[in-house]
């Protein structure tokens, strides 16, 4: 196969262009994927829109992928050809800054991220930095494991942040689910909350085990010890810390979010606190894969051709659809 499909950004806020693309090939320390799934983020369309503006277009997206590796580089001992392997958003850092010598690689300022920095998984084949990829079972679903990659990672790592038995998520998309699941694998309550009026999104809520679901703007019928926020929505800063208990934690999970709005010292008051999530770690990567099968991890995955990766996105941006959105290449 010399040539691969494609779905490309080439211009901010337009739609992804299906190009056909020359395969490309692994330098030094790298390998080649043949892509068999890769999942659909918030933020590619965070990316889409401009909201983070270091990108270099064209840039293919995608940032969530699941592939065989197809080609080695040289130098690359670790992965052989046929190995499956997992891509999440973290796709390298320098190694030797303060932040990543003091297991903090996710604060690493040169850091450079998988459909951002580097072309990503909307494509048939992409190419990656062996030392940032996760091994996989070979019989693992692509479309089950995809989703784990950033929605499951990220929604992990705040999940950590988040301490307390009444837990409350603003956002129940495709992190929202998966943290949900493994909160109750921990034995949590959960609150969902949810855009105003999507009662089929609060009903699926509760099939995955929340103890209440409702309304981002309406109050939980109990205190809550911690809030993860995953809509991009800065205006719920404030309602999420009205709803937590003295000592409770408010986190906000996303890469992009509009502006807080200001609001009383006393909702901030008697120690709560608010805090932000910043991309992941590899080893944040290695504890949730480990996680998954005790924890019965079980995305909810609508799929569609990578052909349609518009049609995805708009549906993401539509809040369409339960569970976590992702491309397949066949």
């Amino acid at each position: 196969m010399n040539v691969m499909r494609a779905m490309v950004l080439e211009q901010v806020g337009a739609p992804l262009v299906a190009r056909q693309l020359a395969v490309p090939h692994p330098g030094p320390g790298e390998v080649r994927l043949a892509v068999d799934a890769c999942g659909v983020c918030r933020t590619d369309l965070h990316i889409i829109d401009g909201e983070l503006p270091d990108a270099a277009l064209p840039r293919v997206l995608g940032h969530q992928v699941v592939g065989t590796v197809a080609e080695v580089g040289a130098g690359v001992t670790a992965l052989a050809w046929g190995d499956r392997v997992g891509v999440p958003w973290l796709a390298w850092t320098c190694g030797s800054c303060h932040y990543c010598a003091s297991e903090r690689e996710n604060l690493c300022s040169a850091a450079r991220f998988t459909g951002y920095h580097r072309d990503g998984g909307f494509a048939e084949a992409c190419i990656v930095d062996a030392r940032y990829v996760f091994r996989l079972p070979a019989a693992a679903s692509p479309v089950q494991m995809a989703p784990l990659l950033c929605a499951g990672m990220i929604g992990y790592r705040a999940l950590r942040f988040a301490a307390g038995a009444r837990l409350g998520l603003y956002g129940f998309g495709a992190a929202g689910h998966l943290v949900a699941q493994l909160a109750r694998h921990q034995g949590r309550e959960i609150y969902a909350f949810t855009r105003p009026g999507d009662l089929a999104t609060q009903a699926f809520a509760r099939e995955i085990g929340a103890t209440w679901a409702g309304d981002s703007d309406r109050r939980p019928p109990v205190e809550l010890d911690a809030a993860i926020l995953f809509a991009p929505v800065g205006a719920l800063v404030p309602l999420a810390l009205a709803a937590v208990a003295p000592g409770g934690t408010v986190v906000c999970a996303g890469i992009h979010m509009s502006d807080i709005p200001a609001f009383p010292y006393q909702l901030l008051w008697q120690e709560r606190s608010v805090r932000s999530v910043a991309n992941l770690t590899r080893a944040d990567g290695r504890e949730l894969l480990a996680l998954a099968g005790p924890a019965h991890l079980h995305p909810h995955a609508r799929v569609y051709p990578l052909a349609e990766a518009n049609r995805a996105l708009d549906d993401l941006r539509a809040g369409r659809g339960d569970g976590a959105a992702v491309l397949v290449t066949r």
